[in-house]
């Protein structure tokens, strides 16, 4: 099967999730016309509810907890220097039969990539992994945030901090996440549209402005970290609309205690076929109305492995403000073949007003590789 990139919402086998995707709403072949669809739509009247939703919607077909961040390094050859971060776990429901008593039968896959963005090494130190679930190697909970491949692990305790804890012969990472403010419900009360159909759609909450603190590992070099993250948790079972070619991505943790997160969806020809931008202030609280965001790009480069060129610097307007996206370095190409099934460009950026710095995040760019073959 045959879909161009996609994007890192849970439409399509995004930039970052599982390449195992179908359209809910289709008839299911297995189960005969006028069925239930094998994988729940996304509806607009269902609540997100904490804590439950913390934890994960094994009926859905594709779920993702990821997270991003910079980190200000405080000992180690390289004190003071800035380095981003990516952890992100995958959770794929399969078409297997769930009748299925096997214990072995593979019903759900978990899948998981890690990334540090270091400067003196001037492109991405990355490792990745994808295990089926079960047997103690593979878990997540249905209660809360709790996921884990081996001694890869995210977890979200009572207190409402997260820990994620990566070991890897690349790199090992063992960080505290703390919020400051509640969950940001994106879109409407987290019912997020993702395209012309309704049905074209996302569970999808934010956790912005987490202070971070920990240590790091890489190249050798241990240091003590601390910084500024933002987490992503959401899931569906839907496609890309089929006249979408990829999406870009950003969110943005300003120095005034604002976020702010947009995305555009793109038509072949680069038009943006669906947006969405949220600005919330100190406390999480959403500032209506919200924007339309229009992204621009100002330069663009080239992968020396891909040939993608990525619009790795961009002007985003969104409402009354425009802000400048500079990335940290231009080489930020992440290779997930080997988990997510994509590659794709996903980079530590900075925030820049009328030339002056305002704050740090993300930037995500999807669909500038080529078509993904599945």
């Amino acid at each position: 099967m045959n879909l161009s990139s996609r994007r890192r919402f849970l439409m399509l086998a995004p930039a970052a999730a599982p390449a195992l995707w179908t359209v809910a709403a289709r008839p299911d072949p297995a189960h005969g016309a006028g069925t239930a669809p094998f994988y729940p739509p996304v509806r607009r009247a269902t609540p997100i509810v904490f804590p439950r939703d913390h934890g994960a919607h094994p009926p859905w077909r594709t779920e993702w907890w990821y997270l991003t961040g910079w980190l200000e390094r405080l000992d180690g050859p390289h004190r003071g220097a800035p380095a981003g971060v990516q952890v992100t776990f995958f959770r794929s429901r399969t078409r297997h039969d769930p009748a299925d008593p096997s214990r072995f039968a593979p019903t759900q896959l978990l899948l998981a990539h890690a990334a540090l963005a270091l400067p003196e090494e001037a492109r991405l130190t990355h490792a990745q992994r994808a295990a089926r679930a079960g047997f103690g190697l593979a878990e997540f909970s249905v209660e809360d945030t709790a996921v884990s491949i081996g001694d890869w692990s995210l977890e979200r305790g009572r207190d409402d901090r997260y820990r994620a804890r990566v070991r890897d012969e690349r790199l090992a990472l063992d960080l505290e996440f703390v919020p400051g403010a509640p969950p940001v419900l994106q879109g409407e009360n987290g019912y997020s549209r993702k395209g012309p159909l309704e049905t074209q759609a996302s569970c999808y909450y934010s956790r912005p402005q987490l202070r971070v603190s920990g240590r790091i590992t890489a190249g050798g070099e241990h240091a003590a970290v601390r910084g500024v993250a933002w987490l992503d948790h959401e899931w569906s079972s839907e496609l890309l609309d089929p006249s979408a070619d990829g999406w870009d991505w950003t969110g943005l943790n300003l120095d005034d205690g604002s976020a702010l997160m947009a995305f555009r969806i793109r038509r072949r020809d680069g038009s943006p076929l669906w947006s969405q931008a949220r600005w919330v202030d100190g406390r999480g609280r959403a500032l209506r109305p919200d924007p339309q965001p229009v992204f621009t790009a100002r330069r663009r480069w080239t992968s020396p492995r891909t040939g993608a060129r990525y619009p790795v610097a961009m002007t985003l307007a969104a409402g009354t403000r425009t802000l400048t996206l500079e990335p940290l370095f231009d080489d930020q190409e992440l290779d997930a073949r080997a988990s997510a099934g994509a590659v794709y460009w996903e980079g530590a950026v900075r925030a820049l007003e009328a030339g002056r710095p305002v704050g740090r995040g993300y930037l995500e760019l999807t669909g500038y590789a080529g078509a993904l073959r599945l």
